[in-house]
């Protein structure tokens, strides 16, 4: 029957069957007292009564009813009217009023509920002071009484109902957020994950089969001339192409570098310097300086790729015939520097990043450095030769675990 609240739950449910049975148990109270005392209009209190209750059974089977509150008002009217009638013939129609005031203020607005009350409750007192003949404040205390009890636990109840409905939508908000928040942090991983291995791609399979590229454009030159440099180079491309395997091995199973693994960071880079000078048409020295201090995996990892980046840069680009990388442990800080004699280019012109012809090095290295708190710098210009400094914080305090560095 509530009309006002979007649907009733077990409780509502179970007392709105209360509130009808309470109604029918005191009209037929007031039937059944009219016949045991040999009331004069017996048959039109009985009646009365019947009425009361029929025209009470077709509110809640009424869609009308449920539907509109003009229509519950009617309703609610008709019901009163008869209840009036019932009143009129005996006083124990007086008790109807009291569930009476739980449907008026139920089924109408606070203002017209509460009118509706104070009317119904003066016309108890009226219909119970007339058949006794006399008034007295007594006669006014129990409807008086109870449609103030009705007032408190209906408006009580909606006070309650209406903090509960906004706790609800606060609860859902907070659950709507929470599911935003959720999905937007999976975005954000599947995004970061991405980037890393978009990282980890161009640092060691994509750098890798350019080598391979480079060495089968050297054995067509060879051939048919120099066939034994031309074996040189397919070995080499061998060499390299058995190298990218093991790392896109290491890579899938999120291991080590297969360049770091059982050595460490100054070792991995002279290696890289002297695989790149037996490959490629580049001398590349190696250099260290400073106390070594030990590295997380992130940092090593970082600049050995960071190192494999830039020596790539230099043979696909650069045209170089030397380079120099160098290892430098600055108290707080770690650093690789690469050099090279090459053509050089202008940093503030850079090529838009393209699948078919790369540009995307200097972007990925500048991701690793700043996932843990470093700096790249870059400076060349044509004709004079380019040189990259990759430092990295190697302070506890100041560098990320390598979880956090890992995007």
């Amino acid at each position: 029957m509530n009309i006002t609240a979007p649907a009733l739950t077990p409780t509502t449910r179970a007392l709105a069957w209360c509130l009808h049975l309470l109604v029918v148990a005191l009209l037929a109270l007031a039937a059944g007292r009219a016949v045991a005392d040999h009331h004069p209009h017996a048959e039109t209190v009985v009646a009365a009564a019947a009425v009361c209750v029929l025209l009470y059974a077709a509110g809640p089977t009424l869609p009308r009813v449920r539907r509109s509150r003009r229509a519950a008002a009617l309703w609610l009217t008709a019901v009163g009217a008869a209840w009036l009638v019932l009143l009129a013939l005996s006083a124990d129609g007086v008790w109807v009023a009291f569930p009476l005031y739980f449907l008026q203020l139920h089924l109408l607005p606070r203002r017209s509920g509460l009118v509706a009350v104070t009317i119904t409750a003066a016309a108890a007192v009226a219909g119970f002071a007339a058949h006794q003949g006399s008034f007295s404040l007594a006669m006014a205390i129990g409807p008086v009484l109870g449609a103030a009890v009705a007032v408190a636990v209906v408006w009580g109840y909606q006070a309650l109902y209406r903090e509960s409905e906004h706790r609800r939508r606060l609860i859902e908000e907070l659950t709507t957020t929470r599911t935003d928040l959720a999905a937007a942090q999976h975005t954000a991983g599947v995004l970061a994950e991405r980037e890393r291995l978009a990282r980890e791609i161009h640092d060691t399979l994509a750098q890798g089969l350019s080598s391979i590229q480079l060495l089968l454009r050297a054995v067509e030159r060879a051939l048919p001339n120099t066939p034994q440099n031309a074996a040189r180079y397919v070995e080499q491309a061998r060499q390299a192409a058995v190298d990218n395997l093991a790392e896109a091995r290491r890579f899938v199973a999120a291991l080590t570098p297969p360049a770091l693994e059982g050595t460490t960071l100054a070792a991995a880079l002279e290696r890289l310097c002297a695989t790149t000078s037996t490959r490629h048409r580049i001398t590349v020295r190696f250099h260290h300086t400073g106390d070594p201090v030990p590295l997380s995996t992130a940092h090593e990892v970082a600049l050995l790729r960071i190192a494999q980046s830039a020596l790539a840069n230099t043979v696909r680009h650069a045209h170089a015939a030397t380079a120099e990388v160098t290892l430098s442990y600055l108290g707080d800080q770690v650093a690789v520097d690469v050099l090279d004699d090459g053509r050089g280019f202008d940093p503030d012109h850079l090529p838009v990043p393209d699948p078919e012809v790369g540009g995307f090095g200097l972007a990925a290295m500048r991701a690793r450095v700043r996932a843990l708190g470093g700096t790249l710098t870059v400076e060349s210009a044509p004709g004079q030769g380019t040189a990259l400094a990759a430092q990295l914080p190697i302070d506890p305090a100041a560098a990320p675990t390598p979880d956090e560095a890992r995007p």
